[in-house]
C-alpha cells in the first residue's frame, strides 16, 4: 500500500481524520513551540518519542526517525525535507 492510499484512507474510511491527527501532534509539541516562540526562532528542532520534527516558519515540514544529532543538524539546515 503507498503512503497515499494510507492517507486517503485515513481521510476516507477511518474513524480518525486528518485534522484529529493534526491536532493531537500540535498538542503534543505545544510546550516546544511556546519556548521557540519565546526566544523568536521559527526554525527548530523539536525531538520527542524517537521522532524529529523539523519545525520551518513556525510549522512541522517534516518527520524523520532515528536520527543522530548530527542528522539532526543537518536536516535544520538543509531545510528539513528528510
Amino acid at each position: 500500500m503507498t503512503d497515499h492510499a494510507l492517507m486517503r484512507f485515513v481521510e476516507r474510511a477511518s474513524d480518525a481524520t486528518l485534522e484529529a491527527l493534526r491536532a493531537q501532534i500540535e498538542t503534543s509539541l505545544t510546550r516546544a513551540a511556546e519556548a521557540a516562540a519565546s526566544i523568536g526562532a521559527t526554525d527548530y528542532l523539536i525531538v520527542r518519542d524517537d521522532l524529529t520534527y523539523v519545525v520551518r516558519g513556525s510549522a512541522v515540514v517534516t518527520i524523520l526517525t532515528k536520527t543522530s544529532p548530527a542528522d539532526r543538524a543537518h536536516a535544520l539546515r538543509r531545510g528539513g525535507t528528510g
